[in-house]
């Protein structure tokens, strides 16, 4: 198992995972890397941490790293996965998200599930917004999810310019 830093212009990250997935993502309080980038990172760490970059950079708008969360029942993993339907640039709500896993009745379920997410950024739940279009929660603050929803505007709006 390997940790790695990952500093962002909203905090640092910190991503654990070995060679064969990455375990999870997760904003960490402080911003001085404790565990900083290094050539002998295992295989998924290393591609997380590329793609990560890519997206801070606004040229990266998926990831394709493996995803093995350590924690989680099925409905949770369930309504994480589900949260890849989600289109960069774009947002969601809890009913959607319910509706997709077939369970629209599991609105507050799907916002408990939401808020466990271990793989904040990459499973996008920053992108799903309340019913009424309101910010609501977000684990790493409103303020992260405001920006991560203003920069992936930003750079969805670049990428459809046609010259």
């Amino acid at each position: 198992m390997q940790k790695v830093d990952f500093l962002t212009p909203i905090g640092r990250l910190v991503i654990i995972g070995d060679k064969q997935a990455i375990h999870s993502v997760q904003f960490e309080d402080g911003d001085t890397l404790l565990d900083p980038y290094h050539e002998d990172l295992a295989s998924e760490v290393a591609k997380a941490y590329q793609e990560l970059t890519a997206y801070f950079e606004g040229t990266g708008k998926e990831f394709t790293f493996q995803l093995e969360p350590q924690t989680g029942t099925p409905f949770q993993r369930e309504v994480w996965e589900s949260l890849k339907t989600i289109p960069y640039g774009e947002t969601g709500s809890y009913l959607q998200i319910a509706s997709t896993i077939n369970r629209p009745k599991a609105v507050r379920a799907v916002g408990g599930a939401n808020g466990k997410n271990p793989f904040t950024v990459v499973l996008p739940c920053h992108r799903i917004i309340g019913a009424s279009g309101k910010m609501v929660g977000y684990t790493g603050g409103l303020w992260r999810k405001e920006w991560l929803l203003a920069h992936e505007q930003k750079f969805k709006e670049a990428s459809i310019k046609t010259y």
